[in-house]
């Protein structure tokens, strides 16, 4: 399905806002909630500004992981909501947010040329707060996405080998490709650990809005 067919599909669900306020972002809600804002210029050349909050217990209650909603305000009210994956029509193009079990992967605005742009991330949140770092502390930031980059390759590489090894054991695939014996043969409490690991890395990872099909995907 072509990009904008994706487009148009999504646009289908989303409905109009009550027009209730915005809430502002609490400290406590940096593990359940994100906010993003994209500032625009209205038509008098006055500056209005488009929230897009995404609270991510709404998705925890789901009975699919990638469901949950994502709200749109204008100037601090409730104009429209969507269920994720979300496409809001604005003047001059979409924004569009997508998400995974880890956080957002897509909050961006996408122009009718095609330009994207990503959205500002509210500063208490744990996107704001993982921005001002890298910022702040441009080097300490580049160590961080090295280390939960590792965090993510490592367990893939190691559980990888193990789960070919249980699928190729299953008899109705042992009968047409073989068997595969796997060299590596961790306990169940350090492939629970691998994979808390490796959680830990996508979550950082998300903070930042980096998500790939192969690594984030595979979790």
């Amino acid at each position: 399905m072509s990009k904008k067919k994706r487009r148009l599909k999504a646009a289908k669900r989303v409905k109009a806002g009550n027009g209730r306020s915005l809430k502002a972002f609490h400290w406590w809600q940096m593990l359940s909630r994100s906010l993003f804002y994209l500032p625009v210029i209205k038509e008098d050349g006055r500056q209005a500004v488009f929230a897009v909050d995404v609270p991510y217990w709404e998705q925890f209650f789901s009975s699919n992981a990638d469901k949950g909603k994502a709200h749109l305000y204008f100037d601090g009210k409730h104009c429209a909501e969507s269920k994720l994956p979300a496409v809001f029509p604005v003047d001059g193009g979409w924004i569009e947010v997508q998400s995974t079990v880890f956080g957002l992967k897509r909050c961006h605005f996408v122009t009718d040329e095609g330009a994207e742009y990503q959205l500002t991330p509210d500063e208490r949140s744990t996107e704001g707060r993982r921005a001002r770092l890298d910022r702040g502390h441009p080097a300490l930031g580049r160590w961080i996405r090295i280390i939960s980059l590792i965090m993510v390759i490592i367990p893939i590489v190691l559980a990888a080998p193990q789960i070919i090894d249980i699928v190729t054991h299953i008899p109705p695939v042992a009968e047409r490709f073989g068997t595969f014996n796997s060299p590596i043969a961790l306990s169940k409490w350090f492939n629970m650990a691998l994979g808390l690991c490796a959680a830990a890395g996508s979550i950082e990872r998300a903070t930042r809005l980096k998500w790939s099909a192969f690594l984030d995907g595979n979790l």
